[in-house]
C-alpha cells in the first residue's frame, strides 16, 4: 500500500478498505509467481510482469460468482435502493441488473444471457464496469480474480489456460491467451429505478451468492474524492483532469474522447461528433454513488451518462431535454437512458450504443493517453427547458 504523509488526513478509504485489500505485500518486481500459478505460460506476455503488483488478495480471494441466482424487480425493492447503481445487460430480451453493492465484493460474474455467455465485471479502483464476450476461439471461457493489479485495474484469469488479462482493455497479457482481445458487449451503468421502470420484467442478481459478504456496504468508503489519489497507480497522472474524476470515455473511428462528470453534470445531452462519427450522450440525475458513504444508500449523487450514435436509419438526429424527458428535434420522439425511444413516431426504434464506458479519469487516460477531453463550447449543447 502506498506511503502515507503523517501530517495529512489518512484518506477514509485507505482504512475501510484495508480489512479487503491487505492480504498480503506487494511481490518483488522480478518475481514469477509459478507455485501459484504452474499452468499460466510466463514466456508468453505482451507486458513486462514488472508492472503486474500484487494488490493484496490472493488468487481467487475476491471469489468470483460462477453460479448467479436472480429475482424479480420488486424482490430486489426490499433491499436495493431505487437510486442504487447497477450494471444492465440486455440481450434478445433477456434484460439484467447487477448491483454494485454486490459486485464490490465479487468483481466478476460468469453468466449466461440470452443465450450468450458473458463476464460481467467491474473494478471498483477504476470505476470500470464492463460486460464481455466469454467465447474465445470456440472456446467459453470461465474468470477468475488474480488477486493482482496493473494500473491499478483488476487482472483476470480464464480457468481453462491460466492466462491473465487485463480488465479495462479484455485483453490477455500473460500465458497462452497473451495478444487475445475478449469482445466487449454493450452495457449500461444506471439507477435501479432506470432498470425497473425500462424492464418491469427483468431480472436482478441475487443476494443468495453462496458466500457471506456484507452486501450493501462499502468497503472503499471515501475512495472517490476528487482530490484523492488511486490504489497502486505508479504511472504519472495525467495533468489534464483530476485523476479520481468520473468521465464517460468514449471510442470512435480510431479516435477517443472522454466526457468528465464535472461537465456532464450541467448539461442532460450533448449533441457532438467524434471524426466523422455523430455521437449524442444522455445524462440522467439521482445515481448514487457506490465508493462514497460507508453504506451505499448513504452515498452522494452523481449523474448517470451513456453515449449512442445519433444515426437511425438514414437520418441524423439532434437531442435536447424537455422537462425530465430527453427528446429528438427531428420527431419528437422521446428517448430514455438506455437509447431507447419511448414515445413518439420513433417508439420501439434502439440507437446504436457508442464503445464508450464510465470510468475514473486516470484509468482511461492510462490506457487510452492520446484521448481528447471534451469541451462543452466545442459541442452542440442544448440547455434544459
Amino acid at each position: 500500500m502506498r506511503q502515507l504523509d503523517v501530517n495529512r488526513a489518512v484518506p477514509r478509504w485507505t482504512i475501510a478498505a484495508a480489512a479487503l485489500l491487505a492480504w498480503g505485500a506487494a511481490l518483488p518486481a522480478d518475481a514469477q509467481p509459478t507455485d501459484e500459478w504452474p499452468r499460466t505460460d510466463f514466456s508468453k506476455r505482451t507486458v513486462p510482469l514488472e508492472e503486474i503488483r500484487s494488490g493484496g488478495p490472493p488468487k481467487d480471494g475476491i471469489p468470483a460468482i460462477d453460479r448467479p441466482r436472480f429475482v424479480t424487480p420488486d424482490e430486489a425493492g426490499r433491499w436495493l435502493d431505487r437510486r442504487e447503481p447497477v450494471i444492465v445487460f440486455e440481450r434478445y430480451g433477456d434484460a439484467r441488473a447487477y448491483p454494485l453493492q454486490i459486485l464490490m465484493f465479487h468483481e466478476i460474474v460468469n453468466d449466461t444471457v440470452g443465450g450468450a455467455a458473458v463476464a460481467v465485471t467491474f473494478c471498483p479502483l477504476c470505476n470500470a464496469s464492463i460486460v464481455f464476450d466469454r467465447v474465445v476461439k470456440g472456446a467459453v471461457l470461465d474468470f477468475g480474480t488474480t488477486g493482482k493489479l496493473r494500473k491499478s485495474d483488476l487482472v483476470m484469469y480464464d480457468r481453462r489456460t491460466e492466462s491473465w488479462w487485463q480488465q479495462f482493455t479484455g485483453k490477455g497479457i500473460v500465458g497462452r491467451y497473451a495478444g487475445i482481445e475478449l469482445k466487449q458487449l454493450p452495457a449500461t451503468i444506471t439507477t435501479f429505478a432506470d432498470f425497473r421502470k425500462a424492464y418491469p420484467q427483468g431480472r436482478v442478481l441475487s443476494r443468495q451468492t453462496g458466500f457471506s459478504r456484507p452486501y450493501g456496504k462499502n468497503p472503499y468508503r471515501g475512495y472517490d474524492r476528487v482530490g484523492d489519489m488511486p490504489f497502486l497507480f505508479s504511472d504519472p497522472v495525467d495533468p489534464r483532469l483530476p485523476a479520481m474524476e468520473r468521465v464517460l470515455g468514449v471510442s470512435s473511428g480510431g479516435r477517443s474522447r472522454i466526457y468528465p462528470f464535472a461537465a456532464l453534470a450541467a448539461l442532460r445531452v450533448v449533441n457532438d461528433q467524434i471524426g466523422t462519427d455523430p455521437i449524442a450522450v444522455f445524462t440522467v440525475e439521482g445515481m448514487l454513488s457506490a465508493l462514497d458513504a460507508e453504506v451505499i444508500r448513504d452515498s452522494r449523487r452523481i449523474p448517470a451518462a451513456a453515449a449512442y450514435s445519433r444515426r437511425s436509419g438514414a437520418r441524423t438526429l439532434s437531442f435536447e431535454s424537455r422537462g425530465e424527458g430527453i427528446f429528438d428535434r427531428e420527431t419528437g420522439s422521446e428517448w430514455d437512458i438506455f437509447g431507447r425511444a419511448i414515445a413518439g413516431p420513433l417508439r420501439g426504434q434502439r440507437l446504436k450504443p457508442a464503445d464508450s464506458g464510465v470510468h475514473f479519469a486516470f484509468a482511461w487516460l492510462a490506457f487510452n493517453p492520446q484521448s481528447e477531453i471534451f469541451s462543452p463550447a466545442a459541442a452542440s449543447t442544448p440547455a434544459r427547458r
